[in-house]
């Protein structure tokens, strides 16, 4: 069965243009398909069958043509690479052979399998890797495949070698892709609730948007926080969202070890289930009754501990895959945190307000309180004097009358100092102004501003409320404790820095027994102006009074 030249050039005009058609098309299963159908034109063959291989040598896809589906159906299972067709893969080379049931490498065929003779196998390599194999059968109005058959399917298969790779190449693209665009999703996830959750100090807020999140980001019909009872080995339901509420609350307690929640309580691993219905371990039948079909727990954990249990469930038929786990444990991580930090911070507030009352309950017994009981001496010997001594009891009267002014000074000062004025940027020099006036409207001690006129508006404003503060805080320490008779307060520049000194005549204090650690005042000044990149230095003596001297930078 020769071909004249025309017939020749013919046909390979025809592959070539079939080929290029070939390397244009990205799509693995249409590919494929076109590759075996167009072998099978190109050879004259009944039967053709395409196979594919991945990078072990294993058979991952058997294309087959020219079989009818009954055919193909008690054909039974996909062939393995035995008989001919591991012949090819094996040799990686073209077989030709008039008659398969004379070569000895033929075997393997089901016992339903149509009969089949002539016999031509040619691998598709693109390089030394082999991608697949094309196989052809029965060749049609002639007893076997021709050297030109041969010929053009190596072309074919050359050809198909080239768009196989391209079209894997773009396959693997575009998972790749894929895979890339969820992980940025998941990334915004975790960053959109980090930004959120860390911008609030309130448990049920932190709870509340975490759960919202969470079933927007997965697409689950409902939800659950429980989170773990201090003291007790157990976790109680604190927060449901989305459907069939009443089903979820029939059970809202599970000790650690009991159930789904209990088990991810107790161990800090995640479980799942797709078969809830069939699960012992899951003890919430109302929930399985309301048609929910798959479930996850997730543990909520801080520092290795876990505090509470995040589920999520869906009616939908649904796995959730690794990547969306993984993205739950870190969420769940991420919320256990921020749930102990806001703990952490509530309980710091309550030892804050504790520690506050202490202190002015000690500031109230040591000095207004004990005020009031002298004034009240005063009147007692006024009274007892009124008859006898008439000058003296006047005397204690005066003296009376003075002592309440004090009282009402010191009560002044305390309210002062629970509620300090606020520097909102305005003229620095103004602020400090107010603040000396409120001073001489509540000491009795005399106080002097000195500075420059413009205020120092150039000041970055955060370094200007340092300074304000600074003052304040001086000012206040001078009101509750120096008893001084004078006080200034002056504020000067130098090229690169802005210093600010408060001084006063009182009583002093010993240095070397002062903490500046344990004195709020203190050590909130030090804070304020390392935080700005200046420094605070004070200086005192018991009955040389007291100097604190502070500096920031001009530029932030």
């Amino acid at each position: 069965m020769l071909l004249t030249r025309e017939q020749l050039e013919e046909r390979l005009l025809a592959l070539h243009q079939a080929s290029l058609e070939l390397i244009r098309n990205l799509s693995v299963d249409e590919l494929l398909e076109r590759i075996v159908h167009l072998a099978r034109e190109q050879a004259g063959a009944r039967y053709a069958a395409l196979g594919v291989v991945n990078a072990e040598g294993v058979m991952v896809r058997f294309i087959p043509v020219g079989m009818t589906p009954d055919e193909i159906r008690r054909t039974g299972r996909a062939p393995r690479a035995v008989g001919m067709i591991g012949a090819v893969q094996e040799e990686r080379r073209t077989i030709r052979i008039p008659d398969i049931s004379a070569d000895r490498r033929s075997f393997g065929f089901p016992e339903s399998h149509p009969s089949m003779k002539s016999f031509l196998g040619v691998p598709i390599l693109l390089g030394d890797r082999l991608l697949g194999e094309i196989y052809l059968t029965n060749k049609i109005d002639h007893h076997e495949f021709t050297e030109t058959d041969e010929t053009v399917i190596e072309m074919l298969a050359a050809y198909a070698a080239i768009a196989i790779n391209n079209a894997q190449l773009y396959q693997a693209m575009k998972e790749r892709d894929l895979e890339l665009t969820k992980r940025n999703e998941d990334l915004a996830l975790v960053d959109g609730l980090a930004t959120t959750v860390a911008s609030s100090l309130e448990i049920d807020e932190i709870l509340d948007q975490t759960l919202a999140q969470v079933m927007e980001r997965l697409q689950v019909e409902a939800g659950e926080i429980f989170l773990v009872e201090e003291g007790k080995q157990s976790l109680r339901l604190a927060l449901h969202r989305g459907e069939a509420a009443e089903a979820f609350w029939t059970r809202d307690r599970f000790r650690f070890g009991e159930g789904y929640i209990g088990i991810v309580g107790e161990t800090g691993k995640p479980l799942t289930t797709i078969n809830p219905q069939k699960d012992l371990r899951y003890l919430r039948p109302a929930v399985v009754e309301a048609g929910f079909r798959c479930l996850a727990s997730i543990p909520l954990s801080s520092g290795g501990k876990v505090v509470g249990v995040l589920n999520v469930a869906s009616r939908r038929e649904r796995k959730f895959t690794d990547r969306e786990i993984n993205l739950l444990m870190a969420i769940g991580t991420w919320a256990g945190l921020s749930m102990e930090n806001a703990r952490l911070h509530r309980q710091a507030r309550r030892l804050a307000v504790l520690e506050e009352r202490e202190r002015i309950g000690m500031d109230l017994h040591d000095g207004i309180i004990q005020s009031i009981y002298g004034v009240g001496l005063a009147l007692d010997y006024a009274r007892l004097a009124v008859e006898e001594e008439p000058k003296m009891a006047l005397k204690k009267l005066a003296q009376a009358i003075d002592g309440l002014n004090n009282v009402i000074r010191d009560i002044r000062t305390y309210i002062l100092d629970l509620h300090p004025r606020q520097f909102r940027g305005e003229d620095l020099m103004a602020g400090l102004q107010k603040l000396v006036d409120e001073f001489r409207a509540n000491s009795s001690a005399e106080i002097e501003l000195d500075g420059p006129s413009d205020g120092l508006l150039s000041l970055p404003t955060a370094n200007a409320t340092t300074l304000f503060h600074i003052c304040q805080e001086a000012l206040a320490n001078v009101a509750k404790h120096a008893r001084a008779t004078k006080a200034l307060v002056r504020l000067w520049s130098t090229n690169n820095r802005v210093l600010l000194e408060v001084s006063d005549d009182g009583l002093g204090f010993d240095l070397t027994r002062m903490s500046t650690t344990i004195g709020h005042g203190l050590s909130n000044m030090q804070a304020r102006a390392q935080k700005v990149g200046g420094e605070v230095e004070i200086n005192s003596a018991p009955g040389a009074g007291t100097k604190v001297f502070a500096w920031v930078p001009k530029r932030e």
